[in-house]
């Protein structure tokens, strides 16, 4: 089937920026090695297969300046996350790292990508942290990660030079934006709705995602799972993702209007600036909308409740549509599950919550259908036993053991420097 154009990517074009395995090892040959964190491994992915086009790398300082202040590109098209390589000058020093040159990543002491120094510059990132997350608080996760980065960024265009292998159970579920695009096709999908996710979808997720596919009238549902940072508490990556997909095994969507996927990203909690950002990366795996439900991306306080509804109303066209949600709960009188919008019983309503679900997760007993499927509980309980010592939550030996999402393989006639940072 035909892709409406509406469902090109971000600037018009998908940015790939793989190179080619025969030229590969010549890239790399003599460039000076730098290791990277898991957070920088996972955004060189995206940048190379265009989970973020139409960025080719690393942003310079004219672009982190227009994101931060203006929630553009230089170009003027809408943005709103900056993405940067942080690095301490000391360490450039030490691995001869100057603007205008070239250095080879690594990861897991494998050849990862080339970056392009185009540019090495400071930025002032209380300002950063004011304008993206209108807060300098420490309590805020977002101002955290940002008070954590080194005194200097890099910014340039990125190859990678060594694809991952991604790991079970993951493999199934991750697909590049190219791969997305042709599995629409497959499935015969013009338009899609993407559903954004960190949790195990309890009861109330699966209704939401039906109203947003029925409201938007789009072909089928992408359910979009986020795998990066944990920190303890989280559900763990392996349920996530698995109880989503258990969803349509078990009949509750038909297998031609559903599909799980996997996107490694580090939640920032940037509320409406987030959610901004998630349609557009939602927009460039080849979604023609993506669902907004209440505290979307938020965190604590910060904002207000439909912060990520408002936010567009302020930008222009992004080429994809919101679907706006409110509230879903169980509702005693109804006896069933009701929609903020239509239920006259809010008084009496049961919030399905994260508290609720957790502790239907963690006492093992039997749950009611109209909070969370027995058939996801079972998955879900399957998934700690095998990957966290039966625990379903992110706990300090979860992320010291757990499998890698992706790993490299070693690169052939890789002839690199011998300079490591350490």
């Amino acid at each position: 089937m035909a892709i409406d154009n509406t469902l090109s990517p971000h600037g018009g074009e998908l940015i790939e920026r793989i190179a080619a395995p025969a030229d590969a090892p010549h890239l790399v040959a003599g460039l000076p090695r730098l290791p990277v964190r898991d957070s920088i491994a996972r955004e060189v992915i995206n940048l190379a297969y265009g989970f973020f086009s139409p960025l080719d790398g690393f942003m310079v300082r004219s672009e982190v300046e227009s994101v931060v202040k203006d929630m553009t590109l230089t170009s003027g098209l809408v943005w709103s996350i900056p993405i940067i390589f942080d690095i301490s000058r000391q360490a450039m020093t030490d691995a001869g790292i100057t603007q205008g040159s070239s250095v080879l990543l690594t990861y897991q002491d494998q050849a990862l990508a080339v970056l392009e120094v185009t540019e090495a510059f400071s930025y002032d990132r209380e300002s950063m942290d004011q304008h993206v997350y209108g807060t300098t608080e420490r309590e805020h996760p977002g101002v955290l990660r940002t008070l954590g980065l080194e005194d200097t960024f890099l910014g340039g265009p990125v190859t990678l030079v060594n694809p991952p292998v991604i790991n079970p159970p993951f493999d199934s579920f991750w697909k590049t934006p190219r791969q997305l695009r042709q599995r629409f096709a497959e499935l015969d999908w013009a338009t899609a709705v993407a559903h954004q996710t960190r949790n195990v979808p309890h009861v109330g997720h699966e209704w939401m995602m039906k109203g947003a596919l029925l409201s938007s009238e789009a072909d089928g549902i992408l359910v979009s799972a986020v795998i990066g940072e944990k920190k303890p508490g989280d559900y763990i990556d392996e349920a996530i993702v698995l109880a989503h997909h258990r969803l349509r095994e078990s009949g509750f969507f038909l297998p031609h209007i559903h599909e799980t996927s996997t996107l490694m990203w580090d939640m920032r909690y940037a509320g409406p600036r987030e959610a901004v950002f998630h349609a557009i990366v939602r927009k460039n795996l080849g979604c023609s909308h993506h669902m907004f439900g209440r505290d979307h991306a938020g965190v604590g306080s910060y904002y207000d409740t439909y912060a990520a509804h408002k936010v567009f109303e302020t930008l222009p066209d992004l080429g994809i549509k919101s679907v706006l949600t409110l509230e879903w709960w169980y509702c005693p009188v109804c006896q069933s599950v009701a929609y903020e919008g239509i239920c006259g019983h809010r008084d009496q309503k049961q919030d399905l919550a994260g508290t609720v679900i957790r502790k239907i997760i963690d006492g093992g007993q039997e749950p009611a259908a109209t909070t969370l499927r027995s058939e996801i509980l079972e998955i879900v309980k399957e998934c700690a036993d095998r990957y966290n010592a039966g625990s379903a939550f992110v706990t300090p030996e979860y992320m010291e053991n757990r499998s890698p999402v992706f790993s490299l393989p070693t690169l052939d006639r890789c002839r690199c420097s011998e300079h490591q940072l350490v």
